[in-house]
């Protein structure tokens, strides 16, 4: 008897869906195709073992197990379910007469419990466009699956409630989710707030700017200067995730099981600070079972590399493309990964390794050569994609208790958004297919070179100001298009429809590692 049953197979964030053939003839051998990996083809025993706990047998004779398209590699536990299903009904010992309504995913335990699995709402989103009327998922992930609406999503506990409604002996009612109540309720204020920053207004400004335009940022200061403290308040001053930005995000945490029991949706923007022993599988993504990294983790939200000159060179150099096109493409023998990374790529450091050069109250005990290799971690293409580059001086104690609390976030955060507004509205005239993840830009910082020729281009007197700054400077082409990015954005918190010298002005100046001070000290 030949059986069919219907699930997918989770690649990046592509979702293929799998057909499931099994053929029982007489016979006593076991035949497996497909391309299954080895936690696929273990799920033969896991399925044994929970039939004998439920009280069924498994299937006596020639079995012949086909998982297609058969060219393309299963990875992971979720095939369980349906395996287990086609074995049964190929065997007669189950009667269901609408498998191919059906799309199911799920691990077995040994006792037939549903275990979660990774990538319930791709699949989901996959079994929606491919018209099934349901999908069945363990009851952990049903929520993460039911924000997929005009689908039935069906979370069951076990095996046993599994054949129960498939055969009919049972009736379940799908779940239900208002996706974008749901969305709008978890979008909750941050607990950190820009008002517990006493001084640094230069840094808040700078942190300003780079929210409104997406700008990456890096900032250069002595240990307990605030560094880290501002980086993490910057996500309470970025602009609410849009819900197309929710789902993509969330898709991206799915596949690498990265979301908490009964999870909907992410409504508040990623931050991921990585430690500096990451490697460089664990930043871009991949490995045997490819999953995403980090960057692709941080999409639609900010990636923070705290002690910058502590990473691995190596592992720092492989951010260059990803910063450039905001996707990355991985590579290997068995497998193709494709991966959104739009992220704020923000990161801090101290100016040497003692971390106290240029600190007024404390001596730098370096040498200049100690200090060029420190800095010299950081390399110069890197550099070039970072917009914005900014020192921070300690904040004298005796000037914390006397300073008022800060602005707050709040009042930070509309200024950002309206400027992102401006910057919506001016590329929504642009065909799609002109830069930007989604196909146009979304911010100033994913503009490409014509846009910034026609949103961005300087007036007269910024021109000689930039040519000025070209040669004093020494910059590149790319920090040339950096500088009209950050004043484009500068421009739009100011709402002015052109860029200014004062504009320009402040873009310079938002360029620390450049600038002659810097060469003086072996950087």
């Amino acid at each position: 008897m030949l059986v069919k049953t219907f699930c997918a197979a989770v690649n990046g964030l592509e979702v293929t869906p799998v057909t499931i053939e099994v053929s029982l003839t007489p016979g006593i051998l076991y035949h497996f195709t497909g391309l299954g990996d080895t936690a696929v083809r273990e799920g033969r025993d896991r399925i044994n073992a929970a039939f004998q706990h439920l009280g069924y047998r498994f299937p006596h004779g020639d079995i012949t197990v086909n998982m297609a398209p058969a060219d393309l590699r299963k990875e992971g536990s979720s095939f369980d379910l349906p395996l287990a299903i086609a074995l049964l009904a190929a065997d007669g010992s189950i009667v269901c007469n609408e498998l191919e309504r059906y799309m199911l995913v799920g691990e077995l335990s040994l006792d037939g419990t549903l275990q979660p699995i990774r990538g319930a709402l791709p699949i989901a989103i996959r079994a929606r466009k491919e018209q099934f009327k349901g999908l069945i998922v363990p009851a952990q992930n049903v929520r993460e699956a039911a924000v997929v609406n005009n689908l039935d999503v069906y979370g069951l506990e076990s095996l046993t409630d599994v054949i129960d409604f498939l055969s009919g002996r049972r009736q379940f009612e799908p779940t239900r989710i208002d996706t974008r109540r749901e969305f709008y309720e978890q979008q909750a204020h941050s607990d950190l707030d820009f008002a517990d920053v006493r001084g640094q207004e230069a840094a808040k400004r700078a942190l300003e700017v780079a929210a409104a335009g997406g700008h990456n940022l890096i900032m250069i200061g002595s240990p307990g200067s605030g560094k880290s403290m501002m980086a993490k308040r910057l996500p309470s001053i970025l602009p609410p995730l849009s819900l197309a930005e929710s789902l993509e995000t969330t898709q991206i945490h799915s596949i690498a099981g990265k979301l908490s029991r009964n999870a909907t949706l992410i409504a508040q923007r990623p931050f991921r600070a990585p430690h500096h022993t990451i490697s460089e599988v664990a930043l871009v993504g991949g490995g045997n079972n490819p999953q995403p990294g980090e960057i692709s983790l941080a999409h639609n939200g900010v990636l923070f590399l705290d002690e910058l000159t502590e990473f691995n060179k190596q592992t720092l150099e492989v951010l260059r493309q990803p910063l450039e096109d905001r996707h990355i493409t991985i590579s290997r023998a068995k497998y193709t990964l494709d991966l959104p990374c739009s992220f704020m790529f923000v990161a801090s450091c101290n100016p040497c390794p003692c971390g106290y050069y240029g600190d007024p109250t404390h001596l730098c005990v370096c040498t200049p050569g100690q200090r060029a290799r420190y800095m010299s971690k950081i390399s110069g293409p890197l550099l070039d994609r970072i917009d914005i580059q900014i020192e921070i001086s300690n904040v004298p104690i005796g000037d914390l208790s006397k300073l008022e609390p800060g602005e707050p976030s709040a009042k930070i955060r509309e200024r950002v958004i309206r400027a992102r507004q401006i910057q919506t509205e001016r590329f929504s005239s642009l065909p799609l297919g002109q830069g930007g993840v989604m196909g146009r830009p979304h911010c100033n910082a994913q503009m490409n070179e014509r846009q910034l020729h026609q949103f961005a281009e300087p007036d007269a007197a910024s021109v000689d100001l930039l040519r000025m700054a070209m040669d004093r400077l020494k910059l590149s082409a790319r920090a040339y298009s950096r500088i009209l990015k950050v004043a484009r954005t500068i421009a739009d918190l100011d709402n002015s429809p052109n860029v200014q010298s004062h504009h320009i002005a402040e873009a310079i100046g938002y360029r620390s590692l450049d600038r002659g001070d810097w060469a003086e000290r072996g950087i």
